[in-house]
This record gives structure tokens, C-alpha cells and sequence, in this order.
């Protein structure tokens, strides 16, 4: 797979985040006389989107984050290079996903976890949540936990007390500030997992399957009250046979789902084979939209953001299958007017 540029800049996302009320009075904790004796931001380089975005929401002022793998970027082929290499090693704080998400680059962090202080936020938010929300990997991640815990807002925002006291640990000065931050982070992923639930439920039942490139959406699934079937398996590392497409196409069949996804950082060309094998026995069935699973969309868009491309992911399933979106709510309203959405 072809790769993209890594956002290692300042872009107008990071630049200008969303001007939440609640974040900015919590900001305020780190003005006047504080301010002056605050210390410069903790230097973070992060490996996904997704991590980055939690750790910059949580860290603030107190955090200067790049990440590795930008928009379109497979985390389980990402090979790094000579200058991720380099990144990591003068970073204050490595922050990756953990239970092996990040596949290859696997063996750079576990090398460089030994004289780099390193996060590994998924695995932090699963032992915040006493590990009962964690899900049992299969094929290549078979005897480990499913990685994908960021597509079930209320499960990863565990995530954002485990980032607080990292940041605090290594930055004392900003303790009670991150804190507070990351208590506003997981409250606004509380309401957006309440959002999703209702959205979802507005969904017929008889069409409550969700069917993807690869099988990233167990977790939403879960949370969310969707049957998940993924064309390929929780890795992305082996391509799907024809057997698995002849399976998948049964499965398209048998539940009259009008809709199967595509995923942005995976070749459309699985689906769409599922697609030809589904219609060539008589189904009406479309590809209902394109999702992401491993990566958020690009940088200053709001899908760019872990809300943002879990909002896009919720009214692209929910209207494909036929339901409704439910109202967005208040606690993100802010967020929402940010970004000019309605």
C-alpha cells in the first residue's frame, strides 16, 4: 500500500482545535501567574491519528504532539523509517494503541521503550475499564485483545485519565490541569456514545448487520447493537480469499442488509467483489459508504478529529440501513458550531 505523507507540521487542526466551552474554562487553570511559571510543552510523538487527537484534547498547553500515520495509513503493514526512527527517539513521551496495532513498527517501540518513556493508550483504556470491555483477537491476533477499542467512544474513554497521569508524570506542573481536561474528554465521549446508541437503535433490526472491508468494528458493533461481519480478519496482513468473499456474499444474502462499507485505508476491491457475488444471486445491495476504521480523515476537517470521524461513521451506517440520526447533543454542541455542522 502506497504511503502517505506523515503529518509531522503544525496543521489548522492542531493549530486551531475546537473551541469547546468546557475545555477553554479548564484552560484557565493554566493562565496569569501560572502560566508565566508553566513548563514547556511535553514533546509527544504519537504513532496513530486517533491516539494523537486524545492525547492533544488532554494534554492542552502541556503537550506538543505529531503523529506517524496520517490519513489513509494501515497501521498493521506501516513500516517506520529512518526518520520515524530518529522522531521516536528524541520524544519526551511515545504514545501507540498497544495489542499490536501497530504491527512491524511493533519491534521500534518495544526497542525504544527502554530510554523512551512510551503510553500504550489502548491497553490503558482496557485496564480502566478493569479490562471487561476488551474483546479476544483472532487470526493474527489470536491469545491477544481486539486493538480496536477507539471505535466504542464510552470504552476508550478510559483512555483519557491514563493519558492525564502520563502527562502529569512527566510534567507535574500540569497535573491538575490535564485532569480536568480529561475528565471534559471522556464526559463528551460519554454523550457521543449515548448519540451512537440512539442513532443505531433507529436502525429496523432486521438490518442491524454491518458489513466492512475488515473486521475493525467488532467494538462498535458491540457497543452499538450491530451484527459485524468484515470481509478480511482483525489484521490486514493476509488478503481475503475467495472463500471468504463467497461467505461474506452468502451473508449479504441471507440478512437483505442494503448496504455493505468500504474502509479507507483498505482497497475497495474486497467489497466490491462481495457486491458483484450478492447482486449475480439476486440481491439489492449498494455500497453504503466509506468508513474509517483504522485512520481518521484528513487534518483540519472534522473527520479529522476521534468525534468527528466517529459522528461521520454513525450517519453513514445509520442512513445506509435505514435509519435515523438521532439529535446531536448538547455537550457537543460547541464542538459541533466549531465546525460549522448543524
Amino acid at each position: 500500500m502506497a504511503r502517505t505523507t506523515r503529518d509531522r507540521s503544525t496543521s489548522p487542526n492542531t493549530r486551531l482545535r475546537p473551541a469547546w466551552s468546557t475545555i477553554a474554562a479548564l484552560s484557565a487553570l493554566l493562565t496569569g501567574a501560572a502560566w508565566a511559571q508553566a513548563p514547556a510543552p511535553l514533546n509527544v510523538v504519537a504513532t496513530t491519528a486517533m491516539v494523537a487527537d486524545t492525547v492533544r484534547d488532554v494534554g492542552g498547553a502541556c503537550v506538543d504532539v505529531v503523529h506517524l500515520m496520517g490519513p489513509g495509513i494501515d497501521p498493521h503493514l506501516y513500516r517506520a523509517s529512518a526518520g520515524d526512527v530518529d522522531l521516536l527517539g528524541r520524544a519526551e513521551l511515545i504514545v501507540h494503541n498497544g495489542f499490536g496495532l501497530e504491527g512491524q513498527l511493533g519491534a521500534v517501540l518495544d526497542r525504544l521503550g527502554s530510554r523512551v518513556p512510551t503510553l500504550a493508550l489502548a491497553e490503558a483504556a482496557g485496564a480502566g475499564a478493569a479490562g471487561a470491555g476488551l474483546l479476544e483477537g483472532e487470526d493474527t491476533y489470536a491469545g491477544r485483545p481486539d486493538p480496536h477499542l477507539w471505535l466504542d467512544a464510552a470504552l476508550w474513554s478510559h483512555a483519557a485519565p491514563a493519558a492525564a497521569a502520563r502527562i502529569a508524570e512527566l510534567r507535574p506542573a500540569c497535573g491538575d490541569a490535564v485532569r480536568a481536561r480529561a475528565d471534559a474528554v471522556a464526559e463528551r465521549l460519554r454523550a457521543l456514545h449515548a448519540w451512537a446508541t440512539a442513532s443505531v437503535a433507529s436502525v429496523p433490526e432486521a438490518r442491524r448487520t454491518l458489513v466492512t472491508s475488515h473486521d475493525a468494528f467488532r467494538y462498535f458493533g458491540r457497543a452499538y447493537g450491530l451484527a459485524v461481519q468484515g470481509v478480511e480478519g482483525i489484521s490486514t496482513e493476509s488478503e481475503a480469499s475467495i472463500a471468504d468473499i463467497r461467505a461474506t456474499a452468502d451473508l449479504v444474502v441471507d440478512t437483505g442488509v442494503p448496504a455493505i462499507f468500504v474502509e479507507t485505508t483498505i482497497s475497495p476491491r474486497t467489497i466490491e467483489a462481495v457486491l458483484a457475488a450478492a447482486r449475480d444471486r439476486g440481491a439489492e445491495v449498494a455500497i453504503g459508504g466509506s468508513l474509517y476504521g483504522d485512520a481518521m480523515g484528513d487534518e483540519g476537517t472534522p473527520e479529522g478529529t476521534l468525534i468527528g470521524m466517529l459522528r461521520h461513521n454513525v450517519v453513514t451506517i445509520v442512513t445506509a440501513l435505514g435509519g435515523e440520526v438521532a439529535p446531536w447533543p448538547e455537550p457537543l454542541a460547541d464542538w459541533a458550531a466549531a465546525w460549522n455542522l448543524p
